[in-house]
């Protein structure tokens, strides 16, 4: 699992990414006015070197830029497994090309010039979605690591009582004490803060440890 950043600790950004300087000033000027920072690159390649991504939010993306091309930047994106919602702002209306980046998982495609309330409307939409996106993330990461931290017994214990046995089936089963399988089992629940077989069931299922 990928190591995450509180996100909270990070303002969201979008990211514009032209090379016409009038546009990305533009679009700046834009979100701004509605409270959305903002930062610009002129090409793909100063934003994959520059860009801090643990700030959450999205990427407003040209298609065609000098260099690295808006959709060949789209498949970096996807390689290196960056989480940033993009919206494609196109001069060059061209269905195909939407239809591919869209399903190569870009969140809009927009013709130039773009209406700035839909512009304002969806970068604001997607940068709130990364960051609850990345915030659930987070807390999975953190309780993931709670779960790590208790003992291979505790472990094992846990993951037969979310399948609802009882202290009795579970001590048969492992060829130890029914006493045993109860502080096991308290221990390891009063570290996760959960009581119920079926709290440990959602706790196990949610960081990905039952199917």
């Amino acid at each position: 699992m990928k190591a995450l950043v509180n996100p909270d600790l990070y303002r969201p950004i979008v990211r514009i990414i032209d090379d016409e300087e009038t546009v990305r000033n533009s679009e700046a000027f834009t979100l701004r006015v509605v409270g959305l920072e903002t930062a610009c690159y002129a090409t793909a390649e100063e934003f994959l070197e520059k860009d801090d991504l643990r700030y959450p939010g999205c990427i407003i993306l040209d298609v065609r830029m000098p260099g690295m091309s808006g959709p060949e930047l789209q498949q970096e994106i996807n390689k290196r497994e960056i989480d940033l919602p993009i919206i494609f702002l196109s001069a060059h209306g061209n269905i195909g090309l939407a239809v591919d980046t869209l399903k190569r998982g870009a969140k809009d495609f927009y013709e130039k010039p773009v209406e700035p309330e839909k512009l304002r409307e969806t970068a604001a939409r997607l940068v709130e979605e990364n960051l609850q996106a990345r915030r659930k993330q987070y807390e999975t990461q953190m309780l993931h690591a709670q779960y790590e931290a208790l003992t291979n017994r505790e472990r094992m214990i846990l993951k037969l009582v979310a399948q609802n046995l009882s202290n009795k089936v579970i001590a048969d089963q492992l060829q130890i004490q029914e006493h045993t399988v109860k502080i096991h089992r308290g221990n390891a629940c009063h570290k996760l803060n959960i009581r119920t077989a079926l709290e440990v069931h959602q706790f196990l299922t949610r960081i990905g440890e039952l199917e």
